[in-house]
């Protein structure tokens, strides 16, 4: 069973301490100075660090205690520390929390606060072990994905789009149409390249449609291809992409856009495997598989009467959903590394982002997707001009103002409550209660309306 580890250099705190926990079932072992505290960590398997924030007799300032967390933290970046400060060393205690610190209580304390925080702290370090196998476990996963499938290059950490990229790359081989639905940006493209990359026909041609980006009368010209003089400005045949992809995929970019007549062209290939050239009568082949993308709600679509329902039900045989990057955070730090790392050679930031950067990058809501981050990036690297990337070359701010007000966001708010009512405030256990990063729920506290505020005393004691 791991024990608590307090760092006191005053015995009679220390065996207050050890009385206090052992009533409570926990097992404890005191060290009287950093030295002892360190050469314990070495030795036993310990599950939370209390320690005091000085050890020499007349010294206030703290900074051993400051000395000792870093030291702690190099020899194991995850056991929570909480620390117990005179209030003379509340300001270190504070700014040793955004160091991570897990938490501080000010002498003297109160028990049933103490025992709270520690046990919250046991489980937190409970939860942060599970969460490393998972993590292992995940690019466990990922290396066995990749070394199956061609992923063409995908960068992701979170498990959103492993289950994405996952069945992208199963069903490659199907040979039946796909739609995959998902926010402008978000990586549909790259999905359908996963499909084409791993299928029976990747040697074949792989041709690109963005349909919403051409005029609607040009659009059916441009899939199906039109004979000369079929309208004004048809000067000579033209083949169309259905011809040009022939034993290979079509990718249909923003499928929604596509018109009720070339809706039902589309649906006339996909049923019969024919088509027919404007201003022709004449049936031709087409042997293509069709991957569509769009980011409509094709439901709504169809009940507005501007989508076939026969359509959708043709192209939705195997549906892929890329989730919005607002909701897989825990991509948005692997992926501007990625374009930093691919742009790095035109940056004067050669240490990559700040630390108050990356805490902007996570908490941005990222309307744009994943192309609004490489956006950013790419813009930040070339007018960086200290060493790190900053959150005003990235254009964004530390906090965003967002409405949260919604039916859907009171839900969340009543959740995010719950969750740090039952793990005592630690934003760290509330996260892991729900399964998310600590930079996820600090973004959907934030979403929420939600602010966490240490209120002391003046005599230094929290309230």
């Amino acid at each position: 069973m791991r024990k608590i580890l307090v760092v006191d250099d005053n015995p009679a705190i220390g065996a207050a301490l050890v009385l206090l926990f052992e009533l409570e079932g926990m097992g404890v072992i005191v060290a009287r100075s950093p030295e002892e505290a360190l050469d314990v960590l070495g030795r036993e398997d310990i599950a939370v660090v209390l320690q005091d924030m000085n050890f020499t007799r007349d010294t206030t300032s703290g900074e051993e205690g400051v000395a000792l967390m870093r030291a702690i933290k190099r020899i194991d970046q995850q056991i929570p520390i909480l620390l117990m400060t005179a209030f003379t060393s509340l300001e270190t205690a504070v700014r040793l929390v955004k160091e991570g610190a897990s938490d501080y209580i000010a002498k003297p304390w109160k028990n049933e606060k103490l025992v709270a925080t520690v046990r919250n702290l046991v489980e937190l370090r409970r939860l942060s072990d599970e969460n490393g196998r998972m993590s292992t476990a995940r690019t466990r996963v990922r290396t066995e994905l990749a070394s199956k499938f061609d992923l063409r290059g995908i960068v992701y950490e979170s498990a959103e789009m492993h289950e994405v990229a996952s069945l992208a790359s199963r069903v490659a081989n199907a040979d039946v149409p796909i739609l995959i639905l998902g926010p402008n940006g978000s990586g549909k493209e790259k999905l359908a390249e996963i499909v084409q990359a791993n299928s029976r026909r990747k040697a074949k041609p792989f041709i690109k449609v963005n349909a919403g980006a051409l005029p609607e009368q040009l659009l059916e010209a441009e899939l199906f291809g039109a004979e000369a003089g079929a309208f004004t400005g048809a000067a000579r045949t033209r083949i169309g992409r259905f011809e040009e992809a022939h034993g290979g995929t079509l990718f249909l970019d923003e499928i929604g856009n596509l018109s009720m007549a070339g809706q039902m062209k589309l649906l006339r290939v996909l049923q019969t495997g024919e088509f027919q050239r404007i201003g022709s009568n004449v049936s031709r082949k087409a042997d293509v598989r069709v991957i569509a993308a769009t980011n409509v709600d094709i439901p709504h679509a169809i009940r507005q009467g501007t989508f076939r329902e026969d359509l959708y039900f043709r192209l939705n045989v195997i549906e892929l959903r890329v989730p919005a990057l607002r909701d897989r955070v825990d991509d948005i730090l692997v992926l501007a590394d990625h374009f930093f790392a691919a742009r790095r050679a035109d940056t004067k930031a050669t240490h990559g982002f700040s630390a108050a950067a990356r805490e902007a990058l996570t908490m941005h809501d990222w309307p744009g997707n994943v192309r609004e981050l490489e956006n950013r990036v790419q813009r930040a690297v070339l007018i960086a001009q200290g060493s790190e990337i900053s959150v005003e070359d990235l254009g964004l701010t530390v906090t965003t103002s967002r409405t949260n007000d919604t039916p859907e966001a009171s839900d969340d708010r009543a959740e995010l409550e719950r969750v740090l009512r039952e793990s005592d405030g630690v934003v760290t256990v509330a996260a892991a209660l729900l399964g998310v990063s600590r930079q996820a729920f600090y973004r959907r506290m934030q979403r929420a309306g939600l602010h966490l505020e240490r209120r002391v005393k003046p005599d230094g004691t929290p309230r």
